[in-house]
């Protein structure tokens, strides 16, 4: 008997199916973000990052063409398991035979690289507006900016964001969640909160009247409690974002780096799955605050899972992943963050949960407890090591990404 046998033995003791957990996470897509890649730089105009983000490190190999990304993506694919889903900002668009094109008046032709890229490997794209790094964020603002000339130029870009996510529906053949997140805010103590957020309730409201089909495009809203230079107020926080979701009847859209650190998001997700029939998660480790670590195979990752799984969600919650760091291997990072999601699911797939519902709804806590202490000492790493059998894929993916480094990264200076 090999070792995944003896684990699932183990597991079925318990009442766990381990074979069957098995087939629904390869089924889970996951949403990967392209901007790991490059540090956050984007193609379209070069800008300084800027909007309360940072991406701090100086590691070598940095993408700095599309070429490049694509390359560096195709070979951080190849080492995750599992269904994935392309996760691009508008500042990526690819410009050819010298065209340039302002955010406002970008079209779904700035993005054929990407559709070519996503349906030769048979996956889907969602995408994001991008309301920083650019001339017109004025004084912090975008959406919410008094100066009409800003205001107007940010809603056409979110406008035009609609457009290219129905293209990309359309070419793939897979929805695309469209996530709308500003930096908008105050450094110090604002004279006025009720006004920027009204002019950013408009700008929604303008972007949203464009026509498009709700089966295709999935148009999601990113709060924030504080970011870099904008730490007494930020204009989308958690109660706007949360409140004009649920009025105008989009999906509203949690990142864990998001909130004070003595919130969790794990703790929410129950209470917007009872509202809501799609809610959409980006997956990220803040420390201290919204740093943007890569993901690990953490408490609050495993929380964030189980959530979705004991409460019958996986095809209800759109997962992504969202962080960067620029100091260590960027590739690696890629992989690293993408399996803890993977494995933090499979550790929810193997949790007893009808069994662990029936102690707590019988107040015997006692019993409740030492399951899942006893459930942390499982064999969960031998159905891991199954599930990357399994899906063709290396268990150790580091000697390659070291031989990919020498070979291909070095290069770049």
């Amino acid at each position: 008997m090999n070792r995944y046998d003896e684990a699932k033995n183990l597991y079925a003791a318990l009442g766990v199916d381990t074979d069957a957990a098995l087939d629904a996470l390869k089924d889970v897509c996951i949403s990967v973000h392209c901007w790991q890649g490059d540090d956050v730089i984007g193609f379209d105009c070069g800008e300084s990052l800027s909007g309360g983000i940072q991406t701090t490190g100086n590691y070598p190999g940095r993408a700095r063409t599309p070429q490049e990304l694509m390359a560096d993506l195709d070979k951080a694919f190849s080492l995750m398991p599992g269904k994935k889903k392309l996760n691009l900002h508008a500042s990526y668009a690819i410009f050819e035979d010298g065209e340039r094109a302002e955010r406002n008046k970008l079209e779904p032709k700035h993005f054929c690289k990407w559709i070519d890229f996503a349906k030769a490997r048979g996956m889907g794209i969602d995408f994001n507006p991008t309301f920083f790094a650019h001339p017109m964020v004025k004084d912090n603002l975008t959406l919410s900016s008094p100066d009409e000339t800003v205001r107007r130029y940010w809603v056409e870009h979110g406008q035009a964001c609609i457009r290219i996510s129905e293209a990309f529906a359309e070419e793939t053949g897979v929805p695309c969640v469209m996530n709308i997140w500003i930096p908008d805010g105050c450094k110090d103590i604002p004279g006025d909160r009720l006004g920027p957020r009204a002019r950013f309730k408009q700008s929604l409201d303008e972007i949203l009247s464009v026509p498009y089909d709700k089966s295709k495009v999935y148009v999601t809203l990113e709060s924030k409690v504080f970011g870099i230079g904008l730490e007494s107020y930020t204009v989308g926080s958690a109660e706007f974002c949360l409140s004009y979701s649920a009025k105008n009847g989009i999906t509203p859209l949690m990142d864990n780096g998001h909130y004070h650190p003595t919130e969790v998001v794990s703790d929410k997700i129950s209470s917007l799955l009872l509202f809501n029939d799609k809610i959409a998660l980006h997956v990220t480790r803040p420390v201290r605050w919204d740093s943007d670590h890569v993901v690990l195979f953490d408490d609050e990752t495993r929380e964030i899972a189980k959530e979705i799984v004991r409460n019958d969600a996986l095809d209800r919650v759109f997962i992504a992943t969202d962080y960067f760091d620029a100091s260590i291997n960027r590739i690696s990072a890629w992989i690293t963050g993408m399996r803890n999601v993977q494995k933090a699911l499979l550790f929810a797939l193997l949790q007893p949960n009808d069994k662990l519902k029936a102690l707590q709804d019988a107040a015997d806590m006692t019993a409740l407890m030492v399951l899942q202490e006893e459930l942390k000492t499982a064999p969960f790493g031998d159905v891991w090591q199954e599930y990357l059998r399994r899906e063709n894929v290396k268990a150790d993916y580091l000697s390659e990404i070291k031989d990919y480094e020498k070979k291909v990264l070095v290069n770049r200076v």
